[in-house]
């Protein structure tokens, strides 16, 4: 049993264009995740630079999409995480409809990872 699921996405060779529209991105990201069934909740991007890059992050009522790029690079650090009913490949699917997000790489992670018969144990945190 498992609480979510957590795509972390590799884009490469993606365009100078897309990675620096951090508007574009942030848009599509929500319009996937909404589309897929996702709440959007919140949204907030940023551009910095040198070297030239964005950050933008949606937030979900069933956790969030996030997106880093390295327009230098032609890179793209995705990140959906899902729980519920929410799938997080379906929302990456609906991205990829909207942006050409170059080469793409998916790592998915469980999270939560829980074994019905016995609970997990708490690990302390350390600072």
């Amino acid at each position: 049993m498992q609480r979510g699921k957590h795509l972390l996405i590799d884009c490469r060779d993606v365009s100078r264009s897309v990675c620096l529209d951090d508007a574009a991105m942030l848009d599509a990201m929500a319009r996937a995740a909404e589309r897929a069934g996702a709440t959007v909740i919140s949204q907030v991007r940023y551009r910095f630079g040198p070297p030239p890059g964005f950050t933008a992050v949606v937030v979900l009522d069933e956790s969030h999409c996030s997106a880093h790029s390295y327009a230098d690079l032609g890179l793209i650090a995705l990140d959906i995480f899902t729980c519920g009913r929410t799938d997080p490949r379906e929302v990456l699917r609906l991205l990829q409809e909207e942006i050409d997000l170059g080469t793409v790489s998916v790592r998915e992670v469980a999270r939560f990872v829980v074994d019905a018969a016995r609970p997990p144990e708490p690990v302390p945190a350390r600072i």
